[in-house]
């Protein structure tokens, strides 16, 4: 969620281990915040940004609701930066908060409870003033008929309360556990007045009365929506926000899909583009508008782990739940073939969780982890204690034979052989399935993959449907095998749980799409949870990603490594580029000088 953050009247640091329970003006993770008390900016914010112009931005499908908090509908894209947070997480930083609505925060020595104290000139776009009792509405509310994921996320909160007319606390369940208080950081502030007789969790295409910068001001109904900077909003002036929101209005349309958007931006129907098909930035990227400069491209390395992305089996399906199956099916993938002949090189394959990041685990075991790994010897896969994981590798020519051997003899294992030319179990009933998808973007890649199951003698075959369909099928779990990102963030925490753990696989709208039910995960989640340092959490990252990579649970994709982007000329951008996230539409700024230069379509 983009929001401005808050500047802090006292001058002390939070340290988790503190013996004292201090008023902050920020918070950290295992760690002391980088930017002290009288901070002015973010030091990758321009304060000097001007105010002005349009961003004009793309996104694809459609939308049917305003509110980003709940499970029903789709909400609009940018919906969330209506609404402000307690706090705000920066982008240069593994995970530090600084304050927002909160002009202080206390966390107690033991972590049992944080506190807030909120800025007295905080309040909503109908000049109402955000307190104590709208914050606890907007716990309760969202726990109670939220996402799931915000039950899943405020789990250990046992206790909201207001402690003076701008004092709020939150009393947890369980001492220890250091993110809790940051994640209560980052809970969206809902207006407990504008709510009276509403439901919360209808889907709804009134505009919402929220405290952000922006407010919305049209809705073109799955087709476009137009936001609007609020002039002397209470929040522009604060240190956590100088230099940010920048644009007078944000316009997103939305496009059926990417073959249509991409036509678009080189028509100047937006401005701005991040290019996630290889094959895009490879040959599209050809026009004159680029050749002379109107259109800018660039790669800007990233420095945030990369999660995983891959075909995700649905273990509540019979057909997945042994793990030679899923092994097998992961030897028919051949990714070197489709990285050279679709790609253009420009992937690298994809071997952990937590990819692209010192949370990723490598080689074998350390003496760290297996200390944590012993205890569930004979309840994990041995070879999490002998093999270092590597996705299977091909030559790249094609040739899958040994691969497909190999994966015809570990089906065999597990019940199925070949006959009349389709693969059957005991009962002769065929090896059939489905893979589900929203957009027909990656069909250049599962085309090649279904011919080689075709070899294994299985029929599968690749569906994609609308995204509202597409979302409902994952909230209830009906489906073989999708497509998927698990994204992780540089401090992994309780959102671990919506992910992996047994409490979550039956809970419709979870992010346990793979649906696991391991008492050895759930553990370690747990312990990563309440991880005591940096140190401790590496470590458990690390457990917990062997168990995960050897599961098979997903036949692994790629990653890059980069963020690559395409905009029209017309922009300033600050002189540092944050580490840990890219925001053009709250960070960059309109530039009349360069816009004034531009031809053809962006001649606006």
């Amino acid at each position: 969620m983009k929001t401005p953050v808050l500047l802090i009247l006292l001058s002390f640091f939070f340290v988790s281990t503190s013996p004292a329970a201090e008023a902050a003006h920020g918070l950290a993770l295992h760690d002391t915040p980088k930017y002290p008390a009288t901070f002015t900016h973010f030091d990758y914010a321009n304060p000097d940004a001007p105010k002005g112009g349009t961003l004009h931005m793309a996104a694809i499908g459609s939308f049917d609701n305003l509110n980003p908090f709940i499970l029903k509908g789709l909400a609009a894209a940018e919906a969330s930066s209506v609404f402000e947070t307690l706090m705000e997480s920066s982008l240069d930083e593994a995970f530090s908060q600084y304050g927002r609505v909160a002009q202080s925060v206390t966390v107690g020595p033991d972590e049992s409870w944080v506190a807030y104290d909120l800025r007295p000139e905080a309040k909503f776009q109908d000049d109402t003033p955000i307190t104590p009792d709208d914050v606890i509405f907007s716990f309760e509310t969202l726990r109670d008929k939220g996402h799931p994921f915000y039950r899943s996320y405020y789990k250990d909160v046992v206790k909201a309360e207001k402690t003076s007319a701008h004092g709020v606390k939150f009393t947890f369940k369980n001492a220890g556990n250091a993110e809790l208080p940051l994640i209560m950081g980052q809970m969206p502030i809902l207006a407990k007045h504008f709510w009276k007789g509403k439901d919360f969790a209808a889907t709804t295409l009134t505009p919402l009365l929220g405290s952000g910068p922006y407010n919305i001001e049209s809705v073109n109904a799955g087709r476009s929506i137009t936001y609007t900077r609020i002039k002397n909003w209470w929040g522009e002036n604060l240190p956590v926000n100088k230099g940010k929101y920048n644009f007078d209005t944000i316009i997103v349309d939305y496009y059926r899909d990417v073959t249509v958007a991409v036509e678009a931006f080189f028509a100047g129907k937006y401005d701005f583009r991040q290019e996630n098909i290889a094959k895009n930035w490879a040959t599209a990227y050809t026009t004159p508008a680029v050749k002379n400069g109107q259109i800018i491209r660039q790669e800007i390395k990233i420095e945030l782990p990369s999660g995983m992305q891959g075909f995700v089996f649905n273990t509540r399906r019979s057909l997945f739940k042994d793990p030679k199956v899923r092994q097998a099916l992961g030897l028919a993938f051949d990714f070197e073939w489709g990285n050279r002949t679709l790609a253009y090189g420009a992937y690298k394959r994809t071997k952990s969780y937590f990819a692209n990041s010192e949370l990723a685990s490598s080689g074998l075991p350390s003496p760290e982890e297996l200390k944590i790994l012993e205890p569930y010897r004979g309840k994990i896969p041995d070879e999490v204690f002998t093999t270092t994981y590597e996705p299977p590798r091909t030559d790249g020519s094609g040739n899958l034979r040994d691969h497909l051997h190999k994966a015809t003899a570990l089906l065999a294992e597990a019940g199925w052989t070949i006959k009349n030319g389709q693969l059957v179990n005991a009962k002769g009933t065929p090896f059939h399935f489905e893979i589900v998808d929203s957009s027909p973007m990656f069909e250049r890649w599962v085309q090649p993959f279904l011919r080689n199951l075709e070899r294994l003698g299985i029929k599968a075959k690749y569906r994609t449907v609308d995204s509202a369909q597409y979302q409902n099928m994952i909230d209830d779990f009906d489906f073989d095998m999708t497509i998927h990102v698990f994204g992780q963030s540089l401090s992994p925490g309780n959102e671990q749980r919506d992910y992996w753990t047994s409490a979550k696989a039956d809970q419709k709208g979870s992010r346990n799409l793979i649906g696991l039910h391991d008492p050895v995960v759930d553990e370690l989640v747990e312990k990563l949870i309440h991880a005591k340092d940096r140190k401790e959490l590496m470590t458990l990252c690390h457990a917990l990603d062997r168990v995960l990579l050897w599961g098979h649970y997903v036949i692994p994709h790629w990653n890059s490594g980069v963020f690559r982007i395409a905009y029209w000329n017309k922009f300033g951008q600050p002189a540092i580029t944050p580490k840990y996230g890219l925001d053009p539409n709250s960070l960059w700024w309109f530039d009349q000088e360069k816009a004034s230069k531009l031809t053809g379509p962006q001649k606006r």
